[in-house]
């Protein structure tokens, strides 16, 4: 598969239909680690959470 830069065009929030000029985040604490949860600034939905690489991966 390949990927393609495109900085002409902004990405929709796939709730609201906004455009993504910028999103908002959170740090999540827990006992092994931390992550994240990003979300759109518009309507406050969840676009993901970063993966936990595990207590000794940093």
């Amino acid at each position: 598969m390949e990927l393609v830069e495109r900085n002409d065009i902004e990405p929709l929030c796939p709730h609201c239909e906004a455009e993504l000029h910028t999103a908002g985040f959170r740090l999540l604490s827990a006992w092994m680690g931390r992550r994240y949860l990003y979300f759109c600034l518009a309507c406050h939905k969840t676009l993901g959470v970063s993966h936990r690489k595990g207590f000794f991966m940093g």
